[in-house]
């Protein structure tokens, strides 16, 4: 039984369970809007043991907390404004992501938007993802908040429809009479206990992949490309053309064929059509090679039977062979082996097949973050379970999931808008600064304003480029 089954079973179950105890329960729930609070006092005594036990390490540690804060929100709006402009000026970026920018984190978010190139994302996972970032999160809070003498009147769990979510209740009279330092690092607690946890889980799952996974193929990303000229192209998909002006009438989605003179090009449907409704001079095209012709799509795992596990072996391997010879390569395809013949072709007087690693820069954070996962986890090595397959992948995904949503959570919660702690903060910031309420306040309205307006472009960007 596939263990899809099981999980949508899970959920039903689970499901009823909520429903039943909220029932039961129902004289307890409380109303605000569309949201429905049930407080409770569970863990209250845990936050405060653990303010008064750990208070000679948590009282420094406050300006780690806040300084972590801002940090976030500085990390959070470049990569905003990073994540716009390319999604503002890149439609093939758009149709590549799939996902809409503004969407709650569901089960199944891969499965239903066709997402292939993340792993799956079950009820099971976000469940025990969601008690992981709502336990460490809103008790980071509490201890914080009794730290500082200000009283938590509560814990609790909110329902919005099937979304859960938990928080703790510091009594807010006392919070906006405390000073600001007390109240940033009260607010930035949360954020901070969640980077606590990417490191965590972090180094949980380099643990785990290091014994438990071995290299096993090799993945490529692309096939060979060149630059070519649009004025010179003179025939697509069979049709001969006279100007770029007659490209888009013969294009669909799927990849085209392109001849400059007797030489033939691949190129996505999409990229040539904007490219020549555009007036773009030269464009990046796949070379006619065998890997393109014969479809060949990653990972390679052998070559005539000879295991590769590096791109260095799969390069010994094809320079091995003569040009003209016929290798049968294997690769996996949706978890099982698939043997292509091919025959190899010709570059610069060497055996050819014509596949392509494409890296993305290594400049700037992302290009720090990019290297340092590289170290763990080469993206250009197909690697397979050394135990059982299934429990090892099940565990691998569930703390994939586990470390990157912590991590987004982090980030999303400092942006400067009113729902997130990041909106306070932001505003306390700005009162500090200045001194002067009035500017705080407007401050925080612009911020939030604009950030939401940036939210609502993204969205509609999403809508025209599939609509």
């Amino acid at each position: 039984m596939s263990f899809i089954l099981y999980d949508i079973i899970f959920l039903v179950i689970f499901t009823l369970a909520v429903v039943l105890f909220l029932y039961k329960r129902r004289a307890n729930l409380q109303r605000q809007g569309l949201l429905y609070l049930y407080r409770t006092k569970f863990g209250l005594k845990i936050i405060e043991s653990t303010s008064k036990k750990f208070a000679p390490i948590l009282k420094p540690l406050q300006y780690v907390v806040i300084a972590s804060g801002y940090i976030l929100m500085i990390l959070m709006l470049w990569l905003l404004i990073q994540f716009t402009y390319i999604y503002t000026t890149s439609t093939l970026f758009v149709k590549a992501t799939k996902i809409p920018p503004i969407v709650p984190l569901v089960p199944y978010l891969p499965e239903i938007f066709n997402v292939d190139f993340l792993p799956p994302f079950y009820f099971t996972y976000w469940i025990v993802i969601i008690a992981i970032i709502a336990i460490s999160h809103e008790f980071a809070h509490g201890i914080f908040a009794r730290l500082n003498k200000i009283r938590v009147k509560s814990t609790g769990f909110g329902f919005l429809g099937p979304f859960l979510a938990a928080f703790v209740e510091p009594d807010e009279k006392q919070m906006n009479k405390s000073k600001k330092f007390p109240q940033l690092a009260i607010l930035a607690a949360g954020t901070f206990a969640n980077v606590v946890m990417t490191i965590l889980f972090g180094l949980i799952f380099w643990l785990f992949f290091i014994s438990s996974f071995t290299p096993a193929g090799v993945n490529f990303n692309t096939y060979a490309t060149t630059a070519i000229n649009l004025s010179e192209i003179n025939e697509v998909n069979g049709n001969s053309i006279s100007g770029t002006s007659e490209i888009p009438q013969y294009l669909n989605e799927s990849l085209a064929e392109i001849k400059i003179n007797e030489n033939s090009y691949f190129v996505s449907g999409i990229t040539l059509k904007a490219a020549a409704e555009n007036k773009l001079s030269q464009l990046i095209v796949y070379e006619d090679a065998p890997a393109i012709r014969a479809k060949l799509k990653s990972p390679i795992v052998a070559i005539n039977n000879v295991k590769v596990t590096n791109l260095s072996e799969l390069r010994e391997q094809i320079r091995s062979h003569d040009i003209g010879d016929e290798v049968t390569i294997t690769t996996i395809e949706k978890g099982k082996k698939v043997d292509n013949v091919i025959v190899l072709a010709e570059k610069d007087g060497n055996p050819y097949l014509g596949i392509g690693i494409l890296a993305p820069q290594r400049k700037g954070i992302s290009g720090f973050v990019y290297t340092f996962i590289t170290k763990i986890k080469d993206p250009f090595v197909y690697y397979e379970p050394m135990w059982d397959g299934d429990f090892v992948w099940f565990i691998y995904h569930l703390l994939w999931w586990t470390v990157l949503i912590n991590l987004s959570v982090a980030l999303v919660n400092m942006l400067p808008v009113g729902i997130f702690d990041g909106g306070r903060f932001f505003y306390l910031t700005i009162l500090g600064l200045t001194g002067k309420e009035k500017i705080a306040k407007n401050a925080f309205a612009l911020a939030t304003w604009i950030i939401l307006l940036i939210f609502v472009w993204l969205t509609l960007r999403w809508f025209i480029a599939y609509f």
